[in-house]
């Protein structure tokens, strides 16, 4: 049960992360203006260096079951579920709670630390 919740972990931080790249390109890039623009180009690649980041957190947490090692479980949670918290605490901090992320990202901390 606990590979089963660590993988729903997985597949959740894939989907958070997806969600995060799609918002970012639908809903706040059309509406930043930068001089020069090509800063603009630059703060895409950074935004969507995290959703590719987080795609990968992803992915680490899905395989964890699977990688026959407690101690790389061990440290896959450990240090996911801190850089989720993160994520978390500052999405929470920066929109006052109002923003669904900070919600989305402590559910994949939850399913993680469950399935520790």
């Amino acid at each position: 049960m606990r590979d089963v919740l660590l993988q729903c972990s997985g597949v959740a931080a894939i989907i958070v992360a997806l969600i995060h790249g799609v918002l970012g390109e639908t809903r706040v890039f059309p509406r930043v203006t930068t001089r020069p623009e090509r800063l603009l180009t630059l703060v895409r690649l950074v935004w969507q260096a995290g959703t590719v980041a987080w795609i990968g957190a992803g992915v680490l947490l899905f395989a964890a079951p699977w990688m026959g090692s407690e101690l790389a479980r061990h440290w896959i949670v450990v240090t996911l579920s801190c850089v989720f918290a993160f994520g978390a605490l500052a999405n929470a901090f920066a929109t006052r709670g109002r923003h669904f992320g900070w919600m989305a990202l402590s559910a994949v901390i939850a399913l993680a630390v469950a399935g520790y």
